[in-house]
Parts: structure tokens; C-alpha cells; sequence
């Protein structure tokens, strides 16, 4: 199935499931269009935002008119992906831009917090399509074990370079630095 015929099957699902209860995304996966249910819990949205945090203070030295947003989907048609990470390093502009989806081009980092019930997308799925699609550097982020996995080097459609942490960690990503020791794992106090 082409690109163009996926994102429409994406859109109509979409629209579904805005009259569905709780919040749901679509994705367009190795298998097609995706429709799943996201119910983040309070450890990984709080994750989310420490991170966005910490390198949206880092990236007007390092790659000033970028930002770390949280929301908008990332797309790479050559290949048919359609990815909505939990947080993504952008140039500010191309939110202004006419369209839906970012172009994964323009993508400098992904970021992901491993959920419970869908530990796969993030380890297997993500980690086979975001070099594919061109994105220099992936953070993985697992509330479940207390890890952090840092991808980069994309070649060949994976990653080139693996570089393990654990919470508590400074975790050098990229051109930045993600102090973990405020991270909390699911199910575990402090």
C-alpha cells in the first residue's frame, strides 16, 4: 500500500477516535496505519517534561531557533512511517508550517518513555524506524527497570552506536546532557 493511501487510512482513524473515550494516537507502522490507546501515567509524563525541560534550556547554545516539543507527529513517506514520539528535537519554524506531520528530516533527536503495556514499540518497532527515518539520535527511557538507552550513528537503518545508563545518571545525548536522578520507575516510590 502507498504512502498517500496509508496516511488517509491514518486520518480516518483519527477521526474515529475522536469520538472514542480516553486519548488515543495513530502511527503508521512496518504493518500499516496503528490506532492505540496512550495512557501515560503521571512517572511518564513527568519524565517527558524533565527531560523537555533540561534541553530546551541546552538548545539555544547548542542549536539556537530548535526546541524540544512534545506532540507532533513525524513522518518519512519514502519509507511509509509515521511516528509520534513522546518528545522530539525541531527547528521552532517548522511548527508554523502548513501540514500535520514534521518531516523526519528535520528531526534532530527522538525521545521515548517505555510504557508498560507496549514495551516492544519503543525497543523493536522505534528503534528499527527512527534511523530508517533519518533521526541522529534516539533516547530510550524504561520507568520499568530504571535504564536509559542512548542510540545514534544512524546507518543502514540502525543504529551504529549503543550506549547504556541507568537512573541517577548524567546521560550525555548528543550535544546535550539529561540528568536522570529525579527520574522515578513505575510502581516504586522515590
Amino acid at each position: 500500500m502507498d504512502y498517500a493511501r496509508m496516511r488517509a487510512i491514518a486520518e480516518e482513524l483519527g477521526s474515529y477516535a475522536e469520538g472514542l473515550e480516553g486519548a488515543w494516537r495513530v502511527e503508521i507502522g512496518p504493518s500499516g496505519p496503528i490506532l492505540a490507546m496512550m495512557s501515560p501515567s503521571k512517572r511518564h509524563e513527568g519524565a517527558v517534561w524533565r527531560i523537555s525541560r533540561q534541553l530546551n534550556a541546552q538548545l539555544p547554545t547548542t542549536h539556537p531557533g530548535c526546541i524540544c516539543a512534545t506532540g507532533p507527529e513525524i513522518e518519512h513517506p519514502a519509507i511509509g512511517r509515521m511516528r509520534r514520539p513522546d518528545a522530539v528535537v525541531i527547528p521552532e519554524a517548522v511548527l508554523d508550517e502548513e501540514g500535520l506531520a514534521v518531516d523526519s528530516t528535520e528531526v534532530l533527536a527522538a525521545v521515548e518513555i517505555v510504557s508498560p503495556s507496549n514495551p516492544g514499540n519503543d525497543y523493536a518497532e522505534k528503534l528499527a524506524d527512527y534511523p530508517a527515518m533519518g533521526i541522529p539520535h534516539y533516547l530510550i527511557v524504561d520507568p520499568r527497570t530504571g535504564t536509559i538507552e542512548v542510540h545514534s550513528e544512524p546507518c543502514g537503518g540502525r543504529y551504529a552506536r549503543k550506549e547504556p545508563y541507568i537512573f541517577g545518571d548524567s546521560v550525555p545525548f548528543g550535544p546535550w546532557r539529561v540528568e536522570t536522578a529525579e527520574f522515578r520507575r513505575y510502581g516504586r516510590d522515590g
